[in-house]
């Protein structure tokens, strides 16, 4: 059974950082295409980062800049590291697998950014 926990949401202010995380078990992330989305209250789902099976990077537009997406094959997880958060990056954050035609979503951990 495949599970992706993530965690690490935090209410804080703007200017923050904040550093999530997505411990996978039932899958090895090193080999699946893994990405962080996030949704706000109303909006549609968005792509923060992701890190392909061959380590390729990309961010989308949202967060370009701020954050930086990892991975680790230790801890089978992978990691978005969020600086100067602003009111804007209130959001569910979410981790998501991919591969072999298959997907895999977690639960999402919250990120509320406040002044």
């Amino acid at each position: 059974q495949v599970q992706l926990v993530e965690s690490g949401g935090a209410l804080v202010q703007p200017g923050k950082s904040l550093r999530l995380s997505c411990a996978a078990s039932g899958i090895v992330v090193i080999n699946y295409e893994m990405r962080w989305y996030r949704q706000a209250p109303g909006k549609q789902r968005e792509l923060v980062a992701s890190i392909l099976a061959d380590g390729t990077v990309v961010y989308g537009h949202s967060m370009e800049g701020r954050v930086t997406i990892s991975r680790d094959y230790a801890s089978n997880a992978i990691y978005l590291q969020m600086n100067d958060l602003q009111s804007t990056d209130t959001a569910t954050y979410l981790c998501r697998a991919d591969n072999w035609g298959r997907t895999y979503w977690g639960q999402g951990t919250q990120v509320t950014v406040f002044s």
